[in-house]
């Protein structure tokens, strides 16, 4: 409960409206990524650098999703 207590209270101080939203979107991609057993940092990392050199398009975004990612991750030594 403790970690829930100080996420509200940091989030008030998010800015404005936007930078609630973009929070509370980072917030679920970083707890996503914790209940699928990933290191958040690393998984951030990977999509973000994917995301900014375009190694996946827009209409790919749903491979980015942390149990996608995952499976997409373990598939890659079975191919190599």
């Amino acid at each position: 409960m403790r970690p829930i207590a100080l996420g509200r209270r940091n989030t008030l101080f998010a800015g404005s409206e936007g930078g609630g939203e973009s929070w509370a979107t980072l917030a679920s991609l970083v707890n996503s990524a914790k209940l699928n057993d990933l290191d958040p940092y690393t998984y951030l990392a990977d999509v973000l650098d994917r995301m900014v050199t375009g190694e996946t398009t827009i209409d790919r975004l749903d491979t980015l999703l942390p149990w996608n990612w995952k499976a997409d991750r373990a598939a890659l030594p079975a191919a190599a």
